[in-house]
């Protein structure tokens, strides 16, 4: 019978699945207030992270923003 090294620290623990979800927010400004600088993915991430809505939720890439209108200033993210 073969002496097989196993390796305690390389056995994964059970977990629960991970559910991702699409989420698609609406009628966002396009400009920041009082300037004419866009939304930046970047600060979308801030807010969503400091909301208390959003408690235990990881994203899995960064908010995509997307402006509405051309004519519009508000975007979809």
């Amino acid at each position: 019978m073969k002496d097989l090294n196993i390796n305690v620290s390389n056995i994964m623990r059970p977990q629960l699945p991970q559910l991702k979800s699409y989420l698609k927010i609406l009628e966002v400004p396009y400009f920041l207030k009082n300037t004419n600088l866009y939304i930046i993915s970047d600060i979308v991430e801030i807010v969503i992270k400091n909301s208390h809505i959003f408690n235990d939720i990881f994203l899995a890439s960064q908010p995509h923003i997307i402006k509405t209108s051309s004519k519009l200033d508000i975007a979809m993210i």
